[in-house]
């Protein structure tokens, strides 16, 4: 027979969950898991005593349309803050943003449908500038306009200060090194910190 102690039970039921739902930036691509930012916003959290674990459901490759077929199955656990970091691969795909835009809603329904009171948090990604001006300024708008239509927790370009620079990116630029996580986790944490 297995025991487990009742403290042991009663913190995991209290302990609340932080969901980061994303592609290979999330899920960390070419570092080790424990350098990409979800866990380092574990260690941020631990640090600071607050009673959160950090879930890492990233997917390398995933497009918005790919997330919205999954998140019902990562919502069967329930989730107090809910980090969406999608549509990077539909901007390299060349996706039509009002697609994206649609999946993107669609997500953040089905989360608000699970429970209300989950909180949003939305990053923006900054298409390819080899798509042309006209698609780069339609992606962008994709983020403001959900997030200003949705009220929710927005960050403008989850890569700010890493995209661009070889030093913080692999040598493919596009993903982050692990200094580059450590600028990406700095960044979310400060949007995330006052939600706790």
């Amino acid at each position: 027979m297995l025991f487990l102690g009742t403290f042991n039970i009663s913190q995991a039921q209290e302990r609340k969950t932080i969901l980061f739902f994303g592609d290979s930036i999330t899920a960390g691509y070419g570092i080790d898991a424990e350098d990409a930012f979800p866990a380092l916003i574990q260690s941020k959290l631990d640090s600071s005593r607050y009673d959160y674990r950090s879930v890492n459901v990233g997917l390398s490759g995933e497009t918005s349309a790919g997330g919205l077929r999954r998140v019902d199955w990562v919502l069967r656990q329930d989730v107090d803050v809910f980090v969406l970091e999608l549509g990077g691969n539909d901007g390299l795909r060349g996706v039509d943003p009002a697609d994206t835009k649609r999946n993107l809603q669609g997500i953040m329904d089905i989360v608000k449908e699970k429970n209300r009171d989950t909180k949003i948090v939305l990053t923006g990604m900054e298409a390819p500038p080899n798509m042309g001006q006209n698609y780069t300024d339609a992606f962008r708008d994709v983020y403001v306009e959900l997030a200003q239509a949705n009220e929710v927790i927005f960050i403008p370009f989850i890569l700010e200060g890493v995209a661009g620079n070889p030093e913080l990116n692999l040598p493919d630029g596009i993903h982050p090194t692990e200094e580059g996580h450590r600028i990406v986790a700095d960044l979310i944490w400060n949007y995330l910190q006052p939600l706790l």
